[in-house]
């Protein structure tokens, strides 16, 4: 578990646990390192039972048992009596937030790998560090991103609903055809740890990898993913069968793929987006597939969360998901270690390892 392979980094006296008792024996230790006067965590959604039961043996924590997410007055209230606030991508953690926090706040240990829900610079003018949970969630976000490529152009989501509402009549040679996924050019925007886990998985498709990221990986990454680098996205939408969107949301990528690039896209090209619902311009998009200037998409994340445009449910070519790109046990699990490693850490007067700064923005 990460927080084992942690605690043996620091020297600490390896331990010998069952699976079982992991999580105990790996927190005893750290346990013993804290002061007195514990840290008052404030926790803004329900995390996993394992993750809360700890963090309220290591710190003074507040946790929402309801998993009802924070409204604006609950967050400023939680700014305002946290030493350390542990949000999650649903808390809109702004500069109006943030200037209501109180000067005991100095952490946010954010349980997420993207932060574009708060605002990381007022954040770090006023002190605070921010930090996040990168790396963990990378394979389980990139299996469903793989697992979205196959479904849509094989209309696996179609031939559900048919069994559903007892449509199937039997075999036909002409009826529910798709398309080949092998040998189709897959472009994906975003090559960093997801985008080349996915770039993995399709390679043993069978798919052709191409890639436009905002700097070449190295030649070597290439040489594996067998992967061709486009600096133009513009040129590279207009060329593949299927789009995989794996970058993170920023200033610079909010709807990065416009209504001027869906249009750049072939009639009979796939879109697949597991990043964050914002870069694409979803009203777009729905237009396209609506007029059948697209051949369909699978998305996991949309622009207005929880919200899904309309047109988005009524499409047939349409396979959609509930954010659920890292909704695994153990991804969930080893985000909330991350966290109260960060945590430990900083209350120990280290630097968080997971720490962000605006220049990864």
């Amino acid at each position: 578990m990460l927080l084992i392979r942690w605690i043996n980094s620091c020297a600490i006296p390896r331990f010998s646990v069952s699976c079982d008792g992991a999580w105990r024996g790996g927190f005893a230790l750290l346990h013993k390192a804290m002061p007195q006067s514990k840290l008052k965590v404030i926790v803004t959604r329900k995390l996993p039972e394992p993750v809360e039961t700890r963090m309220a043996e290591l710190f003074d924590t507040e946790l929402n048992a309801t998993d009802t997410p924070m409204s604006y007055e609950q967050l400023v209230d939680a700014v305002s009596r946290a030493d350390v606030l542990v949000p999650t991508v649903t808390d809109r953690i702004d500069s109006k937030v943030l200037s209501r926090a109180g000067e005991r706040l100095r952490l946010i240990a954010q349980f997420g790998a993207g932060v574009d829900n708060m605002d990381v610079a007022t954040a770090i003018q006023r002190g605070i560090t921010v930090t996040n949970t990168p790396g963990v969630l990378t394979e389980d976000t990139a299996d469903i991103t793989m697992a979205l490529i196959l479904a849509v152009p094989r209309r696996l989501m179609e031939g559900v609903r048919v069994v559903e509402a007892d449509g199937f009549e039997g075999w036909s040679p002409t009826w529910m055809m798709g398309r080949r996924v092998a040998g189709k050019r897959l472009g994906i925007v975003g090559m960093g740890r997801i985008g080349q886990a996915v770039a993995r998985r399709a390679k043993a498709f069978g798919l052709q990898i191409h890639y436009h990221n905002r700097r070449r990986v190295s030649a070597a990454i290439e040489q594996e993913l067998e992967a061709t680098y486009w600096e133009s996205l513009d040129q590279m939408l207009s060329r593949m069968d299927i789009i995989s969107v794996n970058c993170p949301h920023t200033p610079a990528t909010y709807h990065l793929l416009s209504s001027r690039r869906l249009q750049l896209m072939k009639p009979s090209a796939y879109l697949v987006n597991t990043a964050r619902g914002e870069v694409i311009d979803e009203a777009a998009l729905a237009r396209m597939l609506e007029k059948g200037l697209l051949a369909g998409a699978g998305l996991d994340v949309f622009e207005h969360e929880p919200a899904i445009n309309p047109k988005l449910k009524k499409l047939t070519n349409v396979m959609l998901l509930p954010h659920m790109g890292s909704a695994t046990l153990e991804s969930r699990t080893e985000m909330g270690e991350k966290v109260i490693i960060n945590i430990k850490t900083f209350a120990d007067g280290h630097k968080p390892p997971d720490r962000v700064i605006p220049a990864m923005l």
